[in-house]
């Protein structure tokens, strides 16, 4: 929001002076990005009429001017603007005059005294270039200080507005806050219904009654649309970032500004029959003011007469029906739009109008009928006309529920002790009504204040009016303790610790991701999409890391990086059939080299065990590989990953299609882990350690080649045979002696006792045991 600072002091009294103003503004919430001067400094100069014009002797170009400056006698001044003539009115730098970048001294041009300078905007620093003098109205004071006449004392400020501040996107808001934060008085005109002359009126059916609860048009005649806008209106405009258009269009933007209220004028003679506010029809287009034709969706609201529609509500006018210098009468439109409707459509069509802008956020809806009555009376005033009567439309406006104010709550948050007769003096200033019985204040907001719903914003209101640097900062007392740290929950970053540690580094990359990578690389014909993407390669939510580790790893080969040893620790999402579930997950990619380049070892391609290896380190001893299948790895190397019986991941060399897809040289490792089931241990317990030597015995058994040796294992542990500590296999062996379809596993058994030394017979006993379980879970046979 940007307005002129002295617009805003003739609304309210302060006397703060700008820079006070400006901190103000900014310590209640209404931020001030940008205070900047309306012209650079400069004096002594004045506003000057030229009496004579004589053609230079001595230069074509230049002239011999009299000029009357407000003294006793006119001053001789050459000059060489194209535009200098008699009668013109003008400002003139007088003898002395500092301007931005020049000094006026008497002097001699070409052989002729002059004692000043004629000045066009662009001496004056008011713009970048100038034709000519800056011409200025006829009924200029002559001798007045130029500052004076134009105003040019004051300052642009330039708000940062949060988005619930809606009611500050007028200069009547501000003056408002202003008169809030400092205690002042509002001058604010009174609005007077403009005199009816016209009893001629247009119908008006509200079809979208919950869209647009209230509504207001006007029918303008015999105005006079080619009027001059007063340079008072053009000079508020432009100091408020707005270009001066046309008398009728100024007065609506300048109503904007104003109140807050957009308001639209439509050309009544090009509207066939009555008006109506509906929803659009299916296959309706419209051709907008900036010259966009847009096809309209059925949930775009629109003003539409017996044609079809001539505007879209809230955002833009339509061109056919637009105002130009040859419209005599006028259908004014005032109306409130549920900031809901209007949300999100402009940009939908890739437009961001001041009307939308205010619309989405919430216009004060008690204002509707006093915007098109000011409107009224400036157009009468600037353009002439009659106006006709008000056809009101109204229904449900929004309700303004009280909000109740707790003195202990408010206490309680803000660390202060407010008197309550405080709290009510800052209600008033804000303008809020309320009632208060037993220390809590019933605080109904304004129509203005769509942000005021809850407690805390009742609080915030006290605290920003308050001034948030008058709240002492005062230190906490608390207790402080040592939040519970179980030894068995290990951190994430325990695990980036350990991968870095292997050569990884770690990349954090997008949630959004390629729908193709979803459904072809994962095999997810249903991700979950999102309503508005910031990019059509970045549509869904992803399911698994490892799209955006190859984009990573396909960036860096793109720049010579030959060797990619990258993790990601992140969120991965899951659409169920009532509900959406998000877990993190650890994921990893290594491409190329097992070593950096080095002397002492042979370069050698990193491989599935290699990266096996790097998962059993992040896991520990109690991982267990199991052979299957996923659509993005390879076929032949790709497994599983359990822990405690439970799949917790996968791992597996990228299939040898998508690695033809992604253009890459060599293999891909890929692995991913839910971190959930991997973050929780089991502690180590304490076995005491035998003082007496172990019995180591081997067995060789035969069993079915698709058994697995790390099944076989994992069931020897899982027996927990008394005795034995160890068991490792050592040897595999299929070929000559053993029959087909079957294998030869050799392994060594350790076994301890802690109390004795153990005897051939206990051992033999040990491992008839082992043998037992073994043949009874795989049916093996002691291989002779």
């Amino acid at each position: 929001m940007q307005f002129s600072e002295n617009w805003l002091r003739s609304l309210v009294d302060t006397d703060l002076d700008s820079q006070s103003l400006s901190h103000a503004l900014t310590m209640a919430g209404l931020e001030v990005e940008e205070m900047q001067s309306v012209a650079a400094p400069f004096s002594h100069v004045v506003v000057a009429k030229i009496l004579s014009a004589e053609k230079h002797p001595d230069a074509d170009r230049l002239q011999i001017l009299k000029v009357d400056v407000g003294q006793a006698e006119p001053l001789q001044i050459v000059c060489g603007a194209a535009n200098a003539r008699v009668g013109l009115i003008a400002p003139c730098a007088l003898v002395g005059a500092e301007l931005p970048g020049i000094s006026i001294k008497q002097a001699k041009v070409r052989g002729v005294e002059s004692f000043g300078m004629m000045c066009s905007s662009k001496e004056l620093g008011l713009s970048a270039e100038a034709s000519g003098l800056l011409e200025l109205e006829s009924h200029a004071v002559i001798g007045q200080n130029i500052r004076e006449h134009l105003d040019l004392d004051d300052h642009v400020f330039t708000l940062k507005l949060t988005p619930n501040r809606s009611d500050c996107l007028s200069i009547t808001g501000i003056a408002r806050d202003v008169a809030a934060i400092t205690g002042g008085k509002t001058n604010f005109q009174e609005i007077k219904p403009a005199a009816i002359e016209l009893q001629a009126s247009k119908q008006v059916l509200v079809a979208a009654q919950k869209a647009c609860p209230h509504y207001c048009g006007r029918l303008i005649s015999g105005v006079n649309a080619s009027s001059p806008t007063p340079a008072w209106m053009v000079k508020r405009l432009e100091r408020s970032g707005l270009r001066s258009i046309s008398a009728v269009v100024d007065v609506t933007n300048y109503v904007l500004l104003a109140l807050g209220q957009p308001l639209h004028a439509f050309d009544a003679a090009k509207l066939s029959g009555d008006i109506a506010v509906r929803f659009a029809n299916t296959g309706e287009s419209l051709s907008l003011l900036n010259d966009q034709t847009i096809e309209l969706k059925t949930d775009d609201l629109v003003i539409a007469d017996a044609s079809g529609p001539v505007a879209l509500a809230g955002i833009m006018g339509g061109k056919p029906t637009s105002v130009d210098d040859a419209t005599t009468d006028l259908f004014l439109e005032s109306a409130f739009f549920i900031p809901a409707v209007i949300a999100g459509k402009a940009r939908r069509i890739g437009l961001s109008t001041d009307s939308s802008y205010r619309f989405e956020r919430g216009v004060d809806f008690g204002n509707t009928r006093n915007a098109i009555e000011y409107a009224t009376t400036l157009i009468l005033q600037i353009c002439g006309g009659k106006a006709g009567v008000i056809t009101e439309v109204a229904g449900e406006i929004p309700a303004r529920h009280a909000v109740k104010l707790r003195m202990t709550r408010l206490v309680s948050v803000l660390g202060i002790a407010f008197e309550q007769e405080k709290v009510a003096q800052l209600l008033t200033q804000l303008g809020f009504a309320y009632t208060e019985s037993s220390n809590v204040f019933n605080v109904t907001p304004p129509s203005y204040r769509f942000d005021i719903a809850i407690e805390e914003d009742l609080i915030e209101e006290i605290a920003r009016l308050h001034g948030y640097d008058h709240i002492p900062a005062t230190p906490p007392v608390a207790t402080l303790r040592m939040l519970a740290s179980p030894e068995k929950e290990l951190h994430l970053n325990q695990f980036r610790d350990t991968l870095v540690s292997k050569g990884y580094q770690e990349v954090v990359t997008y949630s959004f991701v390629d729908e193709s990578w979803e459904r072809d690389l994962l095999g997810n014909p249903t991700p979950i999409k999102l309503k508005n993407p910031i990019a059509s390669n970045l549509s869904v939510m992803r399911t698994s890391l490892w799209g955006g580790l190859l984009d990573t790893l396909i960036y860096n080969l793109n720049r010579k990086q030959d060797r990619v040893f990258i993790f990601e620790i992140g969120a991965v999402y899951r659409q169920h059939e009532l509900s959406y579930s998000e877990a993190t997950r650890v994921s990893g990619l290594a491409y190329g080299s097992a070593l950096p380049e080095q002397w002492a070892a042979k370069d050698a391609e990193i491989d599935f065990f290699d990266v096996k290896a790097h998962i059993e380190t992040l896991l520990g001893s109690g991982a267990v590989f199991e052979k299957a299948e996923h659509t993005a790895l390879h076929p032949g190397q790709s497994a599983k990953i359990l822990l405690n019986d439970k799949v917790v991941g996968w791992l597996g060399k990228l299939h040898p299609k998508w690695q033809q897809h992604y253009d890459l040289p060599k293999s891909a490792y890929l692995f991913e882990i839910e971190a959930a089931e991997i973050v929780n241990r089991d502690l180590p317990g304490y076995q005491e350690v035998s003082k007496l030597l172990p019995v180591r015995r081997d067995i060789a058994v035969v069993i079915d080649e698709n058994i697995a040796a790390g099944h076989v294992l994992s069931c020897i542990n899982q027996a927990n045979i008394p005795l034995v500590s160890e068991v490792a296999l050592f040897d595999l062996y299929q070929g000559k002696g053993v029959a087909e379809n079957k294998k030869s596993l050799a392994l060594s058994v350790l076994m301890h006792d802690t109390q004795k030394t153990l005897t051939d017979s206990d051992a033999d006993a040990t491992m008839a045991n082992l043998l037992q379980l073994l043949q009874n879970e795989f049916r093996a046979e002691l291989r002779n």
